[in-house]
């Protein structure tokens, strides 16, 4: 049987696992049965938020008027934002060439499954099937995809994910109308998007208040801010059914609250409503891996899944589903195993301070606790809220107290300690602003806090014992590179040059 150094399974965020492997000569194979490049620069991150970006200032335009510039109406050209959308998209073609190119690497297109403990095979794309291989140290990083709402009718109307709209579904003009059914960040930034081409925008969310994970201060006026763009919002509502008549799609939608129903029409419906995880497609029943009751995979805080020698991370181990969470957890990865670091160097994951960023309009971001989440925990809890009126440049930016889009921050506090728990953000560049305090609660001395307790190799059961603890001092580069920035966002501007100095 072939045996490799190194296998990866799938082409995103470990990469940079691949990259290391590679540097140091070692014989790897690349399993990947989409695009390379994985679902960031393929049909997530990437792509939206170019299309992010020309809504945002189609917005900005409007608001103009209010500080004193007189402009003529904004209109996105709909050929221009597509062509720079494909034009990253389609970098995923260079990826795969480059990994084709090199001599200790095999790059596999199509699905890669487990046939038993170690052992993996591929059903290709090209309908063949390849011989059974195995290798030392296998990384899953298979992502994962939207998640299919059933509902009665649906298969035969059709509708878009995020999946088939980046693919053989991407329209040549902008919809005339569009549901979207979930109301979290993608559902809320599609919204934002499709508004902004003129397209009439309904969304449905099965919960009572839109972005549930944001504190409720921050749902509330986010649902404000989607009405205010002209998007209908239906609130606590789930689909029963759909039907085709004279050319759109009719959804028909219940109160989960009162029983009553009511019908929504529109020529595309788009499902945003979460997503599960690809490990279907991994055979892991051939294997002892272990995995929740939703599918992802178990993996302890130096992404080890309990079986010796695989590594899972990503969206795939169900921790969060952000690029910048994956490309954390793959360069501890990296460091520990393929750095030259001694374990008592090495680095591990910790999940209490993963920022997030919606790219709606306004944006939305926050890292750590809400403030019900603190109270739930058991702290002191006290919380400051800060407009951007109240501050010279909010006023620049047209925003006046009393304002009901006005932004603002919110502070959650451990009011014994003085210690930030949580930071909540609404408002212009939230992306940015969010940035020093993330810094912030990574600096300092962490304790390792064990993650599944079952899972543990040898050297991290004797890490465990030892109570290892790491520094990050504020002043190092290095530290700059192990504290997590949002992608994408221009805070990444910074983070990424600790490669200049080596702080990898």
């Amino acid at each position: 049987m072939k045996k490799y150094d190194v296998v990866v399974i799938g082409s995103g965020s470990a990469n940079i696992v691949l990259d290391a492997a590679i540097s140091q000569g070692l014989r790897c194979a690349q399993i990947e049965k989409g695009r390379f490049g994985g679902t960031c620069l393929t049909r997530g991150c990437i792509p939206t938020k170019v299309m992010v970006t020309a809504a945002d200032y189609i917005r900005e335009i409007e608001d103009l008027p209010k500080i004193g510039v007189d402009v003529a109406p904004a209109r996105m050209n709909w050929e221009k934002v597509s062509q720079r959308v494909w034009q990253k998209i389609n970098e995923s073609k260079d990826i795969l060439a480059y990994y084709q190119s090199l001599d200790n690497v095999d790059a596999y297109q199509g699905t890669g499954y487990f046939t038993g403990e170690k052992k993996l095979q591929i059903a290709m794309n090209d309908g063949t099937l390849s011989d059974e291989f195995t290798a030392d140290k296998i990384f899953i990083a298979v992502g994962a995809r939207t998640n299919i709402t059933p509902i009665d009718g649906l298969e035969e109307a059709g509708y878009l994910t995020s999946e088939s709209l980046f693919g053989e579904k991407y329209p040549p003009n902008p919809y005339k109308s569009l549901i979207i059914m979930g109301g979290g960040p993608i559902g809320t930034e599609f919204a934002h998007v499709f508004a902004a081409t003129g397209t009439k925008v309904t969304l449905v969310q099965r919960n009572v208040r839109l972005l549930i994970k944001e504190d409720e201060e921050i749902s509330a006026q986010i649902l404000k801010e989607i009405r205010n763009l002209g998007i209908s919002v239906f609130l606590n509502h789930i689909a029963t059914a759909v039907r085709v008549a004279n050319g759109e799609k009719v959804l028909t939608l219940e109160d989960r609250l009162t029983g009553e129903t009511t019908e929504v029409r529109a020529d595309e419906i788009m499902l945003a409503s979460g997503i599960r995880p690809n490990t279907d497609t991994l055979h892991l029943e051939n294997t002892s891996i272990e995995t929740d009751n939703c599918g992802w995979i178990r993996t302890n805080e130096f992404l080890e899944t309990n079986v010796e020698g695989i590594w899972a991370f990503g969206d795939v181990n169900g921790e969060a589903p952000f690029r910048h969470k994956a490309n954390y957890e793959a360069e501890i990865v990296t460091h520990n195993l393929f750095g030259g670091h001694q374990p008592e160097d090495w680095r591990w994951a910790r999940y209490d301070v993963v920022p997030a960023v919606t790219f709606s309009y306004p944006q939305v971001a926050h890292v750590g606790l809400t403030e019900q989440q603190a109270v739930q925990a058991g702290y002191d809890v006290v919380t400051a809220k800060h407009h951007y009126s109240s501050t010279a440049k909010g006023f620049a930016l047209g925003f006046n107290p009393g304002d009901e889009h006005d932004g603002f921050v919110k502070l959650v506090v451990d009011k014994s300690a003085n210690t930030i728990l949580g930071v909540h953000i609404i408002g212009p560049q939230a992306s940015i602003l969010l940035q020093p305090v993330v810094n912030l609660m990574n600096a300092g001395e962490t304790k390792i806090t064990p993650i599944h307790p079952n899972i543990a190799s040898k050297t991290v059961k004797e890490l465990r014992e030892s109570r290892l603890t790491r520094n990050l001092d504020p002043h190092s580069v290095i530290s700059v590179g192990e504290t997590m920035t949002p992608h994408p966002s221009l805070s990444e501007v910074i983070m990424w040059i600790q490669y200049y100095f080596g702080g990898r």
